[in-house]
């Protein structure tokens, strides 16, 4: 969206909320300027001009923010942020309630940190919160960031991921898999590729290339058999290394915390309040 349209557009919401100023200056005008009104002329003068300051500052500052947020696409690196805690704020916006993320960030290129956001955890927002798994875009120089909700729908198995390989005839499923899907934006966004319903990767082989590497890998991770025993001589394969972007465990105290948040914010029925206290208190 252009400065100007955006602007006009500010402008004319302002001029809306704050009409009396106009309406001042066209009776006083249409009277021919009659002395008995002429508080009228410079009520609405003063009226009019605030609008008009008040809309460029608006405009000003979303100029600004859609500049850091194009220079956070472009330079940031993609990266997991996994909610380890949800408190309440007891504030509402639009009756939505206003909730504070405990976030630990990491990613390549960045050193794992944490930190704290303040979000609208709206109806489609609150499922990948409860999710605990977000994506964010971070400047690795100073930490930076924006949580980005259409690739965290993604990555929180919201949004299905299947993706069709031409070569093998088969097409993958791999919804709710954090960590190939991570490496798959993070392609995307190497490649300027965005985030559509349907990614066609045919005209660019690299990326494709590329995507079709991890998507199989993770396929094949995915349907490898567990417990096979291995011939006499071969050395017994250690477990995996934790993957990097794994939970932290929450204490029941935290969980029940938890708990409590969301049936203050109105996420949660009380009926799926009572429901989800017993499972926790029955996992002791």
């Amino acid at each position: 969206m252009s400065t100007l349209w955006r602007y006009l557009r500010i402008q004319a919401f302002v001029l809306l909320c704050g009409i009396v100023g106009p309406i001042f200056l066209v009776i006083y005008f249409g009277s021919g300027g009659s002395p008995l009104i002429k508080w009228m002329f410079w009520t609405g003068l003063l009226i009019t001009a605030l609008d008009v300051l008040i809309a460029l500052a608006i405009t000003a500052m979303g100029t600004r923010s859609a500049a850091k947020h194009q220079d956070l696409e472009q330079n940031g690196v993609i990266a997991l942020a996994q909610v380890v805690g949800i408190h309440e704020t007891n504030t509402r916006i639009n009756e939505r309630p206003l909730v504070k993320l405990d976030l630990q960030i990491s990613g390549p290129g960045i050193a794992p940190f944490a930190s704290q956001d303040r979000v609208l955890a709206s109806v489609a927002r609150l499922p990948m919160i409860t999710n605990r798994k977000l994506v964010a875009v971070v400047d690795p120089t100073t930490h930076e960031y924006r949580i980005d909700w259409d690739r965290s729908s993604l990555v929180s198995g919201l949004m299905p991921a299947t993706f069709t390989i031409a070569e093998d005839n088969t097409t993958y499923d791999l919804t709710g898999q954090t960590e190939p899907l991570l490496e798959i934006l993070q392609i995307l966004k190497a490649h300027n590729i965005g985030m559509n319903n349907m990614i066609d990767l045919r005209a660019n082989p690299v990326a494709r290339e590329q995507v079709q590497r991890v998507v199989r890998r993770a396929a094949a991770q995915r349907n490898a058999p567990q417990g096979v025993p291995q011939p006499a001589g071969q050395p017994t394969p250690q477990p995996a290394a934790a993957a990097p972007y794994a939970a932290p465990s929450m204490s029941t105290a935290q969980r029940l915390q938890e708990l409590e948040t969301l049936r203050a914010t109105g996420a949660i029925s009380e009926a799926e309040y009572t429901a989800k206290r017993q499972q926790i208190i029955a996992d002791l």
